[in-house]
């Protein structure tokens, strides 16, 4: 009976075949919204980084001869964790705009206040922070998010190869970018809600000079809690198509990102 002999050489090819592939894929899995959530284990997301891998792994070019315990070897796992991440990042801000949405609005209706633990970013939001993640993390679903983020993550591998030179200047300053356009897209769902909310306190100024003796206080809040509340209700028509061209550019934004056409 022939014996079965493996060189160093070879078990190192076998091992970084299938461990650089689970690095990118595992980042993507610990940065990505629902994936990345504390609500799901870490447990989970080894176990699905690594079924996404034995799937993928077969059609990947890998480097050769790379020691795993080299200088080479620990800049292609800088690299794949690095691309991980920035994908997982990308549609990450796309909740993020709603949940900073969500803390203007109480703040401008007072609300500031009523805060509770968010599950599955660990932090304290406001509640009406929670009640917009909530809503966009069940639009995520409905529109195929999360296999979106596989589908990528897939495609990235072959216009950045696994060894190869990574991301560039250009590919940070996008990653910067989502920074702001997080802020302008959060200020567009508010600004409505924004306008209404100055009318209405123009309207108590007005009303403390005309009757100084009425608390504008006492009689304020309750109201511009109530308004606050009903214009949201109305905002919520516009809120699919809204978070649907949100989710439609963090998807063009990703592909640029990874060079993909």
């Amino acid at each position: 009976m022939q014996e079965l002999v493996l060189s160093t050489d070879q078990l190192m090819q076998f091992i970084g075949q299938y461990l650089w592939p689970f690095l990118r894929i595992g980042a993507v899995f610990m940065a990505a919204p629902i994936f990345g959530a504390k609500t799901v284990t870490a447990r989970v997301r080894v176990l699905l980084a690594l079924f996404v891998t034995l799937l993928v792994s077969p059609m990947i070019e890998v480097p050769r001869g790379v020691d795993l315990l080299s200088g080479p070897a620990l800049m292609i796992v800088a690299n794949e964790v690095l691309i991980g991440l920035a994908l997982g990042f990308s549609f990450q801000v796309v909740l993020h705009i709603f949940v900073l949405a969500g803390q203007l609005i109480a703040m401008k209706m007072g609300l500031g206040f009523a805060s509770m633990n968010d599950p599955s970013n660990g932090i304290t939001v406001t509640v009406l922070s929670q009640f917009y993640l909530l809503l966009s993390t069940v639009l995520f679903l409905i529109f195929d998010g999360h296999l979106l983020i596989i589908a990528l993550i897939v495609e990235s591998f072959s216009t950045f190869p696994v060894g190869g030179a990574g991301f560039g200047p250009d590919q940070f300053i996008q990653i910067a970018n989502m920074g702001s356009w997080m802020f302008s897209a959060a200020l567009v769902v508010v600004l409505p809600l924004f306008t209404a909310m100055l009318v209405i306190n123009m309207a108590f100024g007005i009303m403390n000079r005309s009757a100084p003796q009425i608390n504008v206080f006492s009689v304020g809040f309750p109201i511009t809690l109530i308004f606050g509340l009903l214009f949201m209700w109305l905002s919520l028509i516009v809120f699919l198509p809204y978070f649907e061209d949100v989710f439609y550019q963090a998807g063009m934004f990703s592909r640029a990102l990874l060079r993909l056409p």
